[in-house]
């Protein structure tokens, strides 16, 4: 009876649910919500990471249970063994995401032979290939340079690059720097979403805090429209820019609300699910996936606010 008493009150602390995102515009209200201490009581560590792919591997390796990621990100973890489960759609990629080029590259057909960074990703590698099918060109027209996106601006201000591949704030820093836009994600509606990714295996010990997460991340995006000075002065430091610039690196992308995220992620064959595949088809023809990986409910909306598991 005794031991049953002190089993009753385990006073361990609960886990630690480590949230991996490097720096990205649909992924500040979760660090605007660390900042307006909304995440204080939680057992919440948000992981800053220099890239996609340092995120990639943190989830992959199990050094965080949560990641938010490009779709594509995502797909290609799934189908490398790593079950996950999209639990939040953060943004849309509706401009953000850019190919830039040196002055003289006027169109698409003139990066024959050029430089172009990109970042050893999925979106990178979507980006580029959607931009050479457009000039009918083919990977091996190009001088292809991989680089992580903490990379580029260095490469670029160096002139190691004739054109790179990359998105805000860095996309902003290269044209600052006379990079010109010749090809961007709204050439690409619906390919390029962003999503927060929970391991399988994580989410019966991380039900609580992940509910504080994401009620959090929505308490953050009304925190920027009720109060969007403040919101800017706390989210600069993390993007790079002047406060006054924040509202325009949100200009290139679309962020869902609750409703929409409902829509996306509920029913048994969701919007969420729906665009997945049609984006690992597409993955798949342009040898970004080895095979077709099962995401049959791949998405939930059980975490969001409102909802029951």
């Amino acid at each position: 009876m005794a031991f049953l008493v002190l089993a009753g009150c385990d006073t361990s602390p609960p886990p630690l649910l480590r949230v991996a995102a490097q720096v990205w515009p649909g992924y500040e209200s979760l660090y605007l919500a660390r900042s307006l201490g909304f995440f204080d009581q939680a057992p919440i560590r948000l992981v800053e990471t220099p890239s996609a792919t340092s995120s990639s591997e943190a989830l992959r390796d199990g050094l965080v249970e949560a990641a938010a990621l490009t779709l594509d990100e995502a797909l290609a973890l799934v189908e490398d063994g790593v079950a996950l489960k999209v639990v939040l759609v953060m943004d849309a990629s509706h401009g953000a995401d850019k190919l830039l080029a040196a002055s003289g590259i006027t169109d698409l057909q003139a990066l024959r032979g050029k430089r172009v960074g990109v970042e050893n990703g999925a979106v990178g590698a979507l980006m580029l290939q959607a931009a050479l099918d457009r000039a009918q060109l083919k990977i091996s027209d190009i001088q292809m340079v991989p680089l992580g996106i903490d990379q580029h601006f260095a490469a670029w201000r160096d002139g190691r690059l004739d054109a790179v591949v990359t998105y805000d704030p860095v996309a902003r820093e290269v044209e600052k720097n006379g990079g010109k836009v010749l090809f961007d994600s709204r050439q690409v509606p619906g390919r390029i979403l962003d999503v927060l990714v929970v391991r399988a295996d994580a989410l019966p010990r991380h039900e609580a805090a992940l509910k504080t997460l994401i009620a959090g991340y929505f308490a953050a995006l009304a925190q920027r429209t009720h109060s969007p000075m403040d919101a800017a002065v706390r989210m600069a430091p993390r993007l790079g820019v002047p406060p006054g610039e924040v509202a325009s690196l949100f200009a290139g992308i679309q962020i869902p609300n609750l409703a929409e995220n409902l829509d996306y992620l509920d029913g048994p064959s969701s919007q969420l699910e729906t665009t997945a595949n049609h984006l690992a088809k597409l993955m798949l023809c342009k040898g970004l996936l080895r095979a077709l990986p099962d995401i049959t409910h791949f998405a939930t909306p059980d975490y969001l606010p409102g909802t029951q598991p």
